[in-house]
């Protein structure tokens, strides 16, 4: 099949699967313009720069009929076995892209509202209706218009103004792929009051060796002096491909921290967005990925300054072997505007064998003249000195190796305030970097 052929048969799935959604909700006019601008545009190729380095569209296009709609199989103990140690959550599942009632927790929280995105669409909901899109609305990427296209499902989560929600939300994403390949599109939308203060985590999964493509946005709605957590932690099968949009706006004097940890996964593309639209905001971005086989990870952010007197640190760290491949393409943008913007970015990457690779390109756009900016990557291997300084004390090589990779590693997963993920993310990055070579 030829390409041209492969891309019409994307977008006939996708006029298929658009057409059998409901065209007498209000929300359906916001699907509309979505389902219009992939029609005129299509899906991104390497020709476009922003998907140089990954072909996303390719494994849409060769592997995927994004018309269908599959079953699963998931039981409550598919998901307790994803719930580590210490973990006391609110807890969201989601399976193939549906809520699942029956697998969540249903108790009631002061300050906080959850409801399904399929309902509010059905009740068209005026508070999610208003809410939908301010944070997306300067963002072009196809794949972010796809979602909001084919969107049915997914969470929508409001904390009230000065409230404290003791509990992190955590939303589990499971792909049931046992049977047949499997596309979902997934949406959450999240709203942040005032002087609140609340933790997210998102958690992906997939059952079955079937290929799957998970299509995920994540809009977060930061209000004035709001404080938040939004931890991604990626531990796929490598059948499992994903792209996921994060899209966070930040009012004054907000303080919000994010965490992608990508542990496996096929082809997984990371898209992260934060408007720091707000004096005195604070934007912190840790991420950690630790691959090997033939997983290729893509880790593309932007920060954007648009009120002074703000600040954002972002921290990526990349461990790779056997074949894997890893991008890393940093923005920070500093308006006119945003005079005494202090912006830190660093990309950071150990490649542990001949064959890994990494593409990485950290920027910086400038306006205002009154600022502190850096940015800066690092690609090598494992210092030879230092293993062999390791190794003259009795280390093995071995445990040399780990004790090194872990120290490399650590200063994101020290980032982590939420104690029994950092110790589970210890955990299974200690027992992978111990492995013999």
């Amino acid at each position: 099949m030829t390409e041209v052929a492969e891309r019409s048969k994307v977008l006939e799935g996708l006029n298929t699967r658009f057409s059998g959604l409901n065209s007498n909700s209000e929300f359906h006019t916001i699907r509309q313009r979505a389902f219009d601008f992939v029609n005129e545009k299509g899906l991104p190729h390497p020709k476009n720069e922003e998907y140089k380095f990954t072909n996303v569209t390719r494994i849409l296009e060769k592997q995927f009929d994004i018309s269908k709609k599959t079953g699963h199989a998931v039981e409550k103990s598919d998901v307790d076995a994803l719930i580590f140690e210490g973990l006391d959550v609110v807890k969201l599942v989601f399976i193939n892209g549906a809520f699942s009632s029956e697998l969540s927790d249903n108790e009631e929280i002061k300050g906080l509202k959850i409801s399904s995105i399929a309902s509010a669409i059905e009740i068209n909901d005026p508070q999610f209706l208003e809410l939908f899109g301010k944070a997306t609305k300067d963002n072009n990427d196809e794949f972010a218009a796809l979602n909001t296209a084919l969107v049915e499902d997914g969470s929508f989560i409001t904390v009230a103004d000065n409230s404290i929600i003791e509990k992190p939300i955590a939303l589990f994403f499971i792909n049931d792929a046992t049977q047949e390949k499997n596309y979902t599109t997934l949406r959450n939308l999240i709203s942040i009051g005032k002087n609140s203060q609340v933790d997210f985590l998102e958690l992906f999964s997939t059952k079955g060796n079937n290929d799957s493509f998970t299509n995920i946005v994540t809009e977060i709605l930061v209000d004035e002096n709001a404080h938040g957590n939004y931890y991604k932690i990626q531990n796929n099968n490598d059948n499992a491909s994903h792209i996921g949009t994060t899209q966070i706006h930040q009012k004054r004097s907000s303080v919000f921290s994010t965490y992608t940890f990508t542990l496996n996964g096929g082809t997984v593309r990371n898209n992260l967005n934060i408007a720091v639209d707000g004096e005195g905001c604070e934007s912190h971005m840790y991420g950690l990925y630790v691959v090997n086989g033939k997983t290729h990870v893509d880790n593309h952010t932007a920060a954007d300054h648009i009120k002074p007197h703000s600040m954002s640190n972002e921290l990526y760290k990349g461990i790779l072997e056997d074949t894997a491949r890893g991008v890393f393409n940093g923005k920070v943008y500093v308006r006119q505007a945003a005079q005494k913007t202090n912006a830190f970015q660093s990309n950071k990457n150990i490649l542990l064998s001949d064959t890994s690779t990494v593409n990485t390109k950290p920027q910086l756009e400038i306006w205002a003249d009154d600022v502190k900016c850096s940015h800066g990557c690092t690609t090598g291997q494992l210092d030879e000195d230092a293993l062999f300084y390791l190794r003259a004390r009795g280390l093995s090589k071995t445990s040399a190796r780990a004790l090194l990779l872990y120290a490399f590693a650590i200063e994101v997963i020290e980032s982590v305030k939420l104690e029994p993920l950092k110790n589970y993310l210890e955990h299974i990055i200690s027992d992978r970097l111990h492995k013999d070579f």
